[in-house]
């Protein structure tokens, strides 16, 4: 989503807010915030063409249900960045700079898990892909044969036929639901699957899916608990992120740095897997023509044969050129150094 961003021309205007939609009034109050927004990005002499770009997106995109946050970044007259917020932020952030504000991001719009949930039983399922922002991006309804299901109970002849063909009828069932399943997370690269329902249906359906899959699924009774497994989830994700880097940088040679002088020379080899970004305040470092020419010192840059040396907020050029170089970023709320720290990819 954000590559496009690196080869983008600027000016940036860069705009996070709250557009919760959980009142009476909801729709005027967003107008007046709408407003105040326009107003505060005129006063940091944001291009009359972005500003009218950010205006029709808030007044002509869809309302969200709820508490919810908006990141909007617009250049030369278009929306380039359009991402709804997990957590909005407490007041609008505003900003006009040459390259893009893409710190909130990191922080707000933290991506969850692309993830599959299937309400099943042993005759018919609902199954629906969500991507990383919770949004639904597939669906099927699944129904199968649903005469016999029932198991009978006694002993005889008729009643043992009976049993057979109910067992038989279910595991066919169980095996189109399965496979159905399947289909949608592998088409969707789900993360996690989330079986739902009465602990019959569920357990068979989970023991059918392929073995690839079975590590990644869960078995839940209501559909309710579906968003806090897959916050829980992310925030385990998050912590191991965070301890792997504590460890690499607990190891002499290990696969980690922090500071801007040693993630910018990562940054200058291309050799930076994850960036992670707490607070870096208004650091500044040196900028050339490519966003992988960066360094602390307009000297440094000059070794790099940087052709041309614009100096440049860190909380704006570290973010553009790790993601120049393939990488990914990640919020966190741990003391950095400087405000940057580093997962390299080798020594």
């Amino acid at each position: 989503m954000l590559r496009p961003l690196v080869t983008a021309p600027g000016p940036f205007t860069s705009v996070y807010f709250e557009d919760s939609h959980d009142t009476e009034d909801a729709a005027k109050q967003l107008e007046l915030k709408l407003r105040d927004l326009c107003e505060q990005l005129r006063a940091l002499h944001a291009p009359d063409a972005s500003v009218h770009a950010i205006e029709n997106a808030v007044r002509k995109g869809p309302h969200p249900s709820g508490r919810s946050g908006r990141a909007l970044l617009a250049t030369g007259g278009s929306v380039v960045v359009d991402e709804r917020l997990t957590e909005p932020p407490a007041a609008p952030l505003t900003r006009v700079s040459d390259l893009p504000y893409l710190l909130p991001l990191t922080r707000y719009a933290e991506p969850g898990l692309k993830h599959v949930v299937a309400m099943v039983d042993q005759v018919n399922a609902r199954v629906t892909a969500f991507d990383e922002h919770g949004r639904e991006i597939g669906a099927e309804a699944v129904s199968t044969q649903d005469h016999p299901v029932h198991r009978t109970r006694g002993g005889g002849w008729a009643q043992y036929s009976i049993r057979e063909h109910t067992e038989e009828t279910i595991r066919r069932n169980v095996t189109e639901i399965a496979e159905e399943i399947t289909r949608l997370a592998e088409c969707t690269e789900a993360e996690m699957i989330l079986l739902v329902g009465e602990i019959q249906g569920r357990r068979a359906v989970h023991e059918a899916l392929p073995e690839r899959l079975r590590g990644i699924t869960q078995e839940v009774t209501h559909a309710d608990v579906v968003d806090g497994l897959v916050s829980a989830t992310k925030q385990r994700r998050l912590e191991a992120v965070l301890d792997r880097f504590r460890t690499e940088m607990g190891r002499p040679d290990g696969l980690a740095v922090q500071g801007l002088e040693g993630v910018t020379a990562a940054l200058v080899e291309g050799n930076v897997e994850t960036l992670l970004i707490s607070d870096p305040g208004d650091e500044m470092v040196w900028t050339g023509v490519v966003p992988t020419q960066i360094a602390v010192t307009e000297a440094e840059l000059s070794a790099l044969g940087a052709a041309q040396a614009h100096q440049r907020r860190a909380d704006e050029a570290v973010p553009v050129a790790a993601i120049a170089v393939g990488a990914d970023l990640v919020g966190v709320d741990s003391d950095l150094t400087e405000g940057f720290g580093a997962i390299l990819r080798h020594r």
